[in-house]
C-alpha cells in the first residue's frame, strides 16, 4: 500500500468518518419525504428492518474488503481474483460521476448558507429564488468551486490529520444541529389564514403512527422498494467509499461492533431528519407541504417554512443550512477520498497529486453540471419515466443503474466465488464474535442479490 496511505487512530476514528459518508443529503431530504409519503411508521419499521438485515451485510462486506486487501476499490478487487478487477473499475467510475454534481448541490447550499447568514433568508423563500440561481451561469460555479475547495483541502490532510481530524470536530456538532433544530420543530404552533391549528407533535404523527388503512400488496411493496433504495444509496455502499475506508482500518479493530455502530448512527440520523423536517413542513404548509422532495424539498419549501417563522426564522434556516453543509461536506470527502486513494494504488501517485487530479475532473465535470440549467439545457425522459437534464443523468447512471450492478457483482463474488467464509475469516481473525454470521452468508449469497436485482429492474423500467 502507498505510504501516503496512512490508517485511522482507532475505531472512533473510523466509525465517525464512515457514519458522516453515510449521513449526507439523501438523509435530510429524501427519508423525510418517503416516510410521509409511505406510511409513516410502516415505512420506519421496514427501514430498520432491512437496515439490520440488508444493508448490515453490504456494509460489512465492502469494509471487509478494504481491511482483508488495504487497498482502494480500484485495485481491491483485483486483488481478490484477478477475473474480477473490472468490477473495480465500476467501483471508481461510480464516485467519480457522483463528485461533480454532488459538489453543484453542495455549492447551492453554500449559496443558502450564505443567504442566511447575512440576514437574507427571507429572500431565498421568494418565488423563482431557486430557479433564478441556478440558473444563472456565473454563481452556481463560483459556488461549486467554493464547496469543492473545502472538501479538498480535508482530503489532502490526509486520513488521520485530515479526514479523521474533521469528523471527529463537525460530527458532533451535526448532530448537536439536528437535536436542535428537532426539538424547536416539536414545539412550534401555527394558525393559518384559514384558523386551522396546528402543532409539530401532530406533525410528529405522520412520521411515527403506520397509515395501515391505505396499505396493499401495491404499496407494501412500493414501500419496500423506496426503503430499500434509500438505505442502499445512504449507507454509501457500492461506490467505493467502504473499501477505501476499510482499508484505513487497523487490523486490531472490531469490525463487527463498528459496523454496527455505523448502522445505528446513519438510522439514527435518518430518524432525527424526519423529526426535524414533517412536523416544521407540516405546521406551516399542512399535509400538501410534504409532497416535495429533494432540491424543491430543501430549496422551495423549507425556505418558506423558515420565512413564516418569522425573525427567529432566519436563525433556524441558517442553523439548518449550517447543518446540511456540515453533512453534504462530510460525504463529499468521502467521496472524493474513494477516487483519491484508487488513483494513488492504481497510479502510484501520491495524496497532493491525486486530490488536484481529481479535483481538476470534478471541477470541469461540475461547471458542464452547472451549464445543464443553463446554456446546455436539455430534457429527456429516463428509462423510470422521470424527465432529466445533465444532473438527474449523472445521478440515474451511477445511482440507480452502475451502484446496483457493482454490488450484485460484489455479492456473487463474495457469497459464490470467494465463499462469505473469505470475509468471516477477516472479520474475526482478533478472535471476536461474529453474532449475524448466519444472517450474514443468507443474506450475501441469497437475499441481498435478489432485493439488489429488483431494485435494478425498478430503475429501468421492467417492474
Amino acid at each position: 500500500m502507498n505510504n501516503d496511505r496512512n490508517s485511522f487512530t482507532g475505531s472512533i476514528g473510523f466509525v465517525l468518518a464512515a457514519a458522516g459518508s453515510a449521513v449526507g443529503l439523501g438523509n435530510i431530504w429524501r427519508f423525510p419525504y418517503l416516510a410521509a409519503r409511505d406510511g409513516g411508521g410502516l415505512f420506519l419499521v421496514i427501514y430498520l428492518v432491512l437496515a439490520l438485515t440488508f444493508g448490515f451485510a453490504l456494509l460489512t462486506t465492502e469494509v471487509s474488503i478494504g481491511r482483508k486487501t488495504k487497498q482502494s476499490p480500484l485495485t481491491a478487487y483485483g486483488v481478490l481474483n484477478k477475473k474480477w478487477k473490472p468490477l473495480g473499475i465500476l467501483a471508481c467510475v461510480i464516485p467519480m460521476m457522483i463528485m461533480p454534481y454532488y459538489c453543484v448541490i453542495g455549492g447551492w447550499v453554500v449559496k443558502y448558507f450564505l443567504a442566511f447568514l447575512t440576514g437574507s433568508g427571507a429572500q431565498t423563500a421568494e418565488d423563482g429564488y431557486f430557479t433564478g440561481f441556478i440558473t444563472d451561469t456565473s454563481t452556481p460555479i463560483g459556488m461549486t468551486i467554493v464547496f469543492l475547495f473545502l472538501t479538498m483541502v480535508v482530503v489532502l490532510g490526509g486520513v488521520d490529520k485530515g479526514i479523521e481530524k474533521f469528523s471527529k470536530i463537525i460530527m458532533p456538532i451535526l448532530v448537536v444541529l439536528i437535536l436542535f433544530i428537532a426539538v424547536f420543530a416539536l414545539t412550534i404552533n401555527h394558525t393559518d389564514t384559514e384558523g386551522i391549528t396546528r402543532s409539530g407533535l401532530e406533525g410528529l404523527k405522520i412520521l411515527f403512527v403506520p397509515d395501515m388503512e391505505s396499505v396493499t400488496v401495491t404499496t407494501f411493496f412500493s414501500t419496500l422498494m423506496d426503503a430499500m433504495g434509500q438505505l442502499f444509496y445512504s449507507l454509501s455502499v457500492a461506490m467505493g467509499i467502504m473499501i477505501a475506508y476499510g482499508s484505513y482500518m487497523k487490523d486490531d479493530t472490531n469490525l463487527s461492533k463498528a459496523i454496527g455502530q455505523i448502522e445505528i448512527f446513519d438510522t439514527g440520523i435518518a430518524f432525527l431528519a424526519g423529526v426535524m423536517i414533517i412536523p416544521a413542513v407540516y405546521v406551516f404548509m399542512g399535509r400538501e407541504g410534504m409532497q416535495a422532495s429533494g432540491p424543491g424539498l430543501m430549496f422551495i419549501s423549507l425556505p418558506k417554512v423558515f420565512a413564516e417563522m418569522g425573525v427567529i426564522g432566519n436563525v433556524i434556516g441558517c442553523l439548518f443550512f449550517a447543518m446540511v453543509l456540515f453533512a453534504a461536506t462530510t460525504s463529499a470527502v468521502s467521496i472524493l477520498e474513494a477516487i483519491v486513494s484508487s488513483f494513488m494504488d492504481q497510479f502510484k501517485l501520491d495524496r497532493k497529486r491525486a486530490t488536484l487530479l481529481e479535483g481538476f475532473i470534478a471541477l470541469v465535470l461540475g461547471i458542464i453540471v452547472c451549464l445543464g440549467y443553463n446554456r446546455f439545457y436539455f430534457e429527456i425522459t429516463l428509462p423510470n419515466g422521470a424527465v432529466a437534464q445533465i444532473l438527474d443523468i449523472f445521478d440515474y447512471v451511477s445511482n440507480n443503474l452502475l451502484m446496483p450492478i457493482v454490488a450484485i457483482g460484489t455479492c456473487i463474488l463474495v457469497g459464490w466465488v470467494l465463499k462469505p467464509e473469505a470475509m468471516i475469516a477477516e472479520i474475526t481473525k482478533n478472535g471476536e464474535k461474529f453474532t449475524r454470521k448466519g444472517l450474514y452468508i443468507v443474506m450475501v449469497r441469497f437475499i441481498a442479490p435478489i432485493l439488489l436485482l429488483i431494485l435494478l429492474l425498478k430503475a429501468v423500467g421492467v417492474i
